[in-house]
């Protein structure tokens, strides 16, 4: 019964939202999100999709308003209007991508592997129609539907790196830019990107020439390609034969672009080399080769020292060891190229509180969180703000924080559990009642906290015989260590009919921490 009621929500759902007609394809589909909430989604996660991804690319602020011209030329031409935004990821790995409701990115890494203006607005033309055929807003109303399958199955059996640093609505960023979109998804932003780019007055062809590339890097199998582009947009020689086909059905003619785009480009190209130091700087840092890292970022610097992430790496590397001044001066360096990007933030709130001072660390650290919360950033500010005594605030931090499975997420679960246990024991510590063999009645108590928990005192509650509200008060173990349960007889019973025992509630009226 409660399945098919269920169900009939999901069915109502569906039915009051209703069919409607695909501006892009021309075709009726069904429509879950409303077009006002794809838009609002789109807005909300486009800041913490560009932070989480590596934030937004600075050095060359003619590149990127370049980047964008071009992509606001697509988005005048294309089938529906949305509030379109282009934004440069400062990140090398080739990738590109689009968040329901027009908000688009494309990575630093592709932008230098592409030859032409042309293979440009093909890529962000392919990026357009995913937002504006509704790509990405259908994995949301299939994670929909999903849902209610999930919850009806529920119903019915009732009778992570800086993902996992990534807390509340900012982590459903990280979905939203890696969904796969499906074979006929990608057709379909190949073909109309295809059109806009023509009424663009693009050659076509260059889309041809672009999966092409993309087709012999991925035989290569550079590791890159396949964690950016590869892995949401895969490419086929059967895509460079339909864009083959498209592109002879097309008018000929249109731009390239070739010269202009490699005029764009230059400085990101002469920079190649720096932010090839830095990435190999970054995974030398995580293996524990600091010498050769600070090397790397001494280098990247050289070549390009308004690069914040170059400063960054050479201040991670004074952290690591602990140099804690020379760190700070490395973020200073970092947040005056870029104060927009939340590492940077993070990094030299974490430093200042490790030399003391700890209202730049909380001013920092509150920025943060404005571009990314984030774990590290919400534990430590909930440390500050207990040292202010500002216990309130601790929890609101601790809480939010505790929501990471990272170890800063774990550090502010236990100084949330220390705030919060003494006055609401029955919170953290679970009870469940059962029957011995004689028919009497058993409260178990269980701590799974990772603090060791003393006096513990717990309640039953439970409805006699005469139909009488009455409880009785017991003493629980002395000590409950993490992880670990117990029983305590209540000495009620014995009961004639198991199913008495739902007339019995138990729960934990006192306990403290053992320190």
């Amino acid at each position: 019964m409660i399945l098919r009621i269920v169900l009939i929500i999901v069915f109502l759902t569906v039915t009051l939202s209703g069919c409607a007609i695909n501006p892009v394809t021309g075709k009726r589909e069904l429509r879950l999100v409303p077009e006002g909430s794809e838009i609002s989604m789109g807005q909300k996660q486009y800041l913490p999709s560009r932070q989480m991804q590596g934030g937004d690319y600075l050095v060359d602020p003619d590149l990127v308003r370049y980047v964008q011209g071009v992509g606001q030329r697509l988005a005048s031409v294309s089938d529906r209007g949305l509030p379109y935004e282009f934004a440069v990821i400062n990140d090398s790995t080739p990738n590109a991508w689009a968040l329901p409701g027009g908000k688009i990115a494309v990575h630093r890494g592709l932008l230098t592997e592409l030859d032409s203006e042309a293979e440009l607005s093909a890529v962000l033309g392919h990026e357009i129609v995913h937002a504006a055929a509704r790509h990405g807003a259908k994995g949301v109303e299939r994670g929909i539907f999903l849902q209610g399958a999930v919850m009806a199955t529920q119903v019915a059996s009732k009778g992570s790196d800086l993902s996992n640093l990534v807390v509340g609505g900012a982590s459903l960023a990280g979905q939203l830019i890696g969904q796969k979109y499906g074979r006929d998804a990608e057709r379909e932003s190949d073909y109309y990107g295809m059109q806009y780019m023509v009424r663009a007055g693009y050659d076509p062809r260059a889309a041809v020439s672009l999966q092409e590339t993309f087709v012999r890097l991925a035989e290569g199998r550079r590791q890159d390609w396949i964690s950016g582009l590869f892995s949401s947009h895969p490419p086929s020689q059967e895509r460079v034969e339909l864009n083959r086909q498209t592109a002879a059905a097309l008018p000929a003619g249109g731009e390239l672009g070739r010269e202009r785009y490699r005029l764009k480009i230059a400085s990101l190209i002469r920079s190649k080399e720096a932010y090839e130091a830095h990435d190999e700087g970054r995974k030398a840092i995580s293996e524990g080769r600091l010498d050769e890292a600070l090397a790397l970022a001494e280098k990247a610097i050289a070549i390009e020292p308004k690069e914040g992430f170059f400063h960054s790496l050479r201040g991670d590397v004074r952290t690591a060891q602990e140099r804690y001044q020379e760190a700070l001066i490395n973020y200073d360096r970092a947040v005056e190229n870029n104060d927009g990007f939340f590492y940077f933030l993070v990094k030299r709130g974490l430093v200042r509180e490790q030399l003391g001072d700890a209202q730049g660390a909380y001013a920092d650290l509150e920025k943060s969180l404005e571009l990314l919360p984030t774990a590290p950033a919400l534990n430590v500010l909930g440390k500050l703000s207990l040292d202010r005594g500002d216990r309130e605030k601790a929890i609101q931090y601790f809480s939010a924080a505790s929501g990471s499975k990272s170890e800063s997420g774990k550090e502010a679960a236990r100084s949330l559990a220390r705030l919060e246990l003494p006055d609401q024991p029955d919170k953290y510590l679970q009870t469940r009642l059962g029957l011995d063999r004689d028919g009497y009645v058993v409260a178990g108590v269980a701590n799974p906290t990772e603090l060791v928990v003393a006096d513990i005192e717990l309640v039953v509650q439970f409805i006699d015989a005469q139909k009488r509200k009455r409880q009785v008060v017991l003493s629980g173990p002395d000590t409950l260590k993490p992880g670990a349960s117990a029983l305590v007889n209540t000495g009620l019973g014995p009961l004639s009919d198991p199913g008495l025992l739902r007339n019995f509630r138990a729960g934990v009226s006192r306990a403290r921490i053992s320190d």
